[in-house]
């Protein structure tokens, strides 16, 4: 009866502590997401032609399709999304129905907070800092973070998707880069204390964005090495947002450009929204 007793004990408090520490990454997520909201300006300058008037042609096309002028620069976004994401590999992707919300504060950070639908339940959230998920909410089956190779592999995903949904993010200032690479393409370089990440946009006669790459460093390898590798996102179905023009479909993966390329990333965006801090 006492082996039974003390069994039971300990399963009790091991499904509280893992619920505890659930607790604790969702409060987390919930600070960070407060603390990369309260970047966004109070009072936002707005959109003019002549602020990127110095840049190569296709950037500045790429600004002159994504933001209209005398519209207020917003960089901090938030994003929500359904889709599919997968949990294999190439050959066997696994391919899951998810929904997201995210929040996107570059060059400071972003969150990523997500659940797949069907199958056995997958939740959990990216960060700059972190990348913790859980099966049925509770049971750890990742958590990574607090690294340089983890710090340095997220700066270069929310420097791209800044590319895809925050413009307002990477006009040219403190930090930030442009230089043509051809006709219809430009790479912006966005520097962060000790970070810096390169990124690649090609964009069409209008000036839309259909295509963004870069040089990811990531462990996404048959080796688990990290190291730099081709990742990149395709991007459509372009909708007015408050003064902007953003994609509502995006897909992404590693290896881009190569026969290894696989999309692991699906997405559909349901709504994109420009948070205010509150006062």
């Amino acid at each position: 009866m006492k082996l039974l007793l003390a069994l039971l004990f300990a399963i009790v408090l091991g499904v509280c502590t893992l619920a505890l520490l659930a607790l604790l990454d969702r409060q987390a997520d919930r600070a960070e997401w407060n603390r990369l909201t309260s970047l966004q300006p109070t009072g936002p300058r707005l959109f003019a032609p002549e602020m990127v008037a110095d840049l190569p042609e296709p950037a500045r096309r790429y600004f002159a399709y994504m933001i209209q002028p005398g519209s207020p620069l917003l960089p901090v976004a938030e994003i929500d999304m359904t889709g599919q994401f997968s949990l294999g590999t190439k050959d066997d992707p696994r391919y899951q129905p998810m929904e997201a919300r995210q929040i996107l504060a570059a060059p400071e950070g972003f969150v990523w907070a997500m659940r797949t639908r069907g199958g056995m339940p997958v939740s959990g959230s990216d960060s700059g800092s972190w990348t913790r998920f859980r099966i049925f909410g509770v049971i750890p089956v990742g958590r990574l973070g607090g690294d340089p190779d983890h710090t340095r592999s997220a700066f270069g995903r929310y420097a791209a998707e800044a590319v895809i949904w925050a413009p307002a993010a990477l006009l040219p200032g403190s930090g930030i880069t442009w230089e043509a690479l051809g006709d219809d393409s430009a790479r912006v370089t966005i520097r962060h204390g000790d970070l810096d990440q390169a990124v690649d946009v090609s964009v069409d006669a209008e000036g839309r964005p259909y295509e963004v790459t870069f040089q990811r460093w990531s462990n996404a390898n048959s080796e688990q090495i990290h190291r730099l590798q081709p990742f990149g996102a395709t991007m459509s179905d372009f909708r007015d947002v408050e003064g902007y023009r953003l994609p509502f479909r995006v897909e992404a993966g590693n290896m881009f450009g190569t026969d290894d390329y696989f999309p692991f990333f699906l997405a559909d965006v349901t709504e994109i929204r420009f948070p205010r801090p509150e006062p």
